[in-house]
């Protein structure tokens, strides 16, 4: 194919995921002409595509079946429902399609050049952009990188995307399997992991750890634990062999006191991370230096090493989080378009484990203050003294604050249970605004909600709760 020079470009992004395409709307609001790279026919990114929003609509129909069975305890009996896998799949793709139309289209209404296709390195001011039709070369003014993550291999596994399967492969529903194992005991083996098994398949789970989602505080990992749908959990184990024969996939493990177990299972799924996407950018070409872990070392207003050029999200480190992501975004448009003030200096980021019930957290844990010697004051309210949660059939809970001993002041906060990523905003939202125990306390919440644990653990601080002994 014949290549062929464009005109110099104001701002080039590539990558439209959640970053990408939060920096290419936010560039065009502020009057910047912007081109948007990505391989897919609309913006959206792993996240939509194949990613958090595929994966949470899966999640939310297992979490409707699940409290469907469990009011039988209350009196209301559905019949055991009927599982269609290509239905639940043509939904799951329905979501996915109308989602990313509409930005497809939000971005033809901010007037974004939008150009299917990869991009990759020529120099520190000129890209080779490849389509289906013509490969170009494209010079551009300012560069923002958005190229997201892709999942991590395991060098002694081979993924055939059929019987070894990686996260992508297991939102693609085409049957349930009877029994499945899930390397990996982080947030994305959880999440998916716990569609599976609510759906029907025994799932199995293999952490090289000593429990789920390591480094997360206990306390809050224990809520999940307590109601995990997994058949069995090999911790502190090694998956040394995996292999494909006679229909069934053969699971060589190995725990922490030597002792080897094989295991045959119907599906593996792979789930042990994810890894900056860098490779089809050639960054030597463009001369964007990376750290020891593979990302892309950048300044408060998202700079690489060559000051015109930025780069946001999973790119960029920890934590790979689409939100985290759009607010890079964000930065990175303001500091090209010059907006005084611009740069990413967030106090708090929030986390959750959308599992059922969901795993949330934001700023200082207690797991790190512990590693820091920090000192600090931990408030737990039990969900079992919530009038809400016993309303609603959840006693399985627990909101936490962390504050300083001192001051008061919240420095982070953690919630496990029922819609518990819903809260967390309200624990992330007094860290930024530099609140105390004492302003959330005073803070007159809605009864009855899951909002008031939030206001009674900070009354702890400021001599006991209303609805638990002192």
């Amino acid at each position: 194919m014949a290549k062929k020079k464009q005109n110099k470009k104001d701002l080039v992004i590539i990558g439209a995921g959640p970053g990408g395409y939060a920096a290419a709307f936010r560039a065009a609001d502020l009057g910047l002409k912007v081109t948007l790279i990505d391989p897919e026919v609309n913006p959206g990114g792993v996240c939509l595509y194949r990613g958090c929003i595929p994966s949470k609509a899966l999640l939310h129909l297992t979490k409707v079946k699940q409290e469907a069975a469990a009011i039988s305890n209350f009196g209301v009996k559905f019949k055991q429902p009927e599982i269609d896998p290509k239905k639940i799949n043509k939904w799951k793709n329905e979501v996915v399609k109308k989602l990313t139309g509409g930005l497809g289209q939000l971005s033809k209404g901010k007037k974004i050049e939008y150009i299917q296709g990869k991009a990759s390195f020529k120099s520190e001011k000129l890209l080779e952009v490849s389509s289906e039709e013509k490969t170009f070369e494209l010079e551009f003014k300012n560069l923002i990188l958005a190229t997201g993550s892709v999942n991590s291999e395991l060098p002694n596994i081979k993924i055939d995307h059929e019987k070894i399967i990686d996260s992508t492969d297991a939102l693609d529903f085409k049957e349930i399997p009877k029994k499945m194992l899930v390397i990996g005991g982080g947030y994305i083996g959880l999440e998916m992991g716990s569609v599976y098994a609510n759906l029907g398949a025994k799932v199995s789970v293999a952490e090289m750890t000593s429990g789920f989602l390591p480094g997360t505080d206990k306390d809050l990992v224990k809520v999940f634990e307590k109601e995990h749908p997994f058949d069995t959990l090999y911790f502190d184990t090694k998956v040394e062999e995996v292999s494909v024969g006679n229909k069934k996939v053969k699971v060589q493990l190995k725990n922490k006191e030597g002792e080897k177990l094989e295991k045959k299972f119907d599906k593996v799924l792979v789930a042990v991370g994810r890894v900056p996407n860098t490779e089809s950018l050639n960054l030597e070409a463009g001369n964007i230096k990376l750290d020891d872990k593979g990302f892309i070392p950048v300044n408060l207003k998202r700079q690489t090493n060559i000051e015109n050029i930025y780069a946001i999200g999973d790119l960029t480190g920890e934590p790979l989080l689409a939100h985290k992501a759009s607010h890079e975004g964000r930065v990175a448009a303001e500091a090209v378009a010059g907006e005084a003030g611009a740069g990413y200096d967030p106090r708090a980021i929030p986390g959750i484990v959308f599992t059922n019930p969901e795993i949330a957290w934001c700023g200082l844990t207690e797991t790190d203050a512990k590693k820091e010697k920090k000192k600090i004051k931990v408030l737990n309210f039990p969900w079992s003294a919530s009038g809400r949660a016993i309303a609603i059939g959840v006693k399985n809970g627990i909101t936490k604050l962390i504050v300083d001993p001192d001051s008061g002041r919240i420095l982070g906060g953690g919630v496990a249970g029922k819609n518990a990523g819903s809260l967390i905003p309200e624990i992330t939202n007094a860290i930024e605004m530099g609140a105390t125990a004492e302003d959330l306390a005073l803070s007159i919440h809605p009864h009855p909600t899951l909002s008031e644990t939030i206001m009674e653990a900070a009354e702890i601080f400021t001599g006991g709760a209303t609805h638990i002994a002192k």
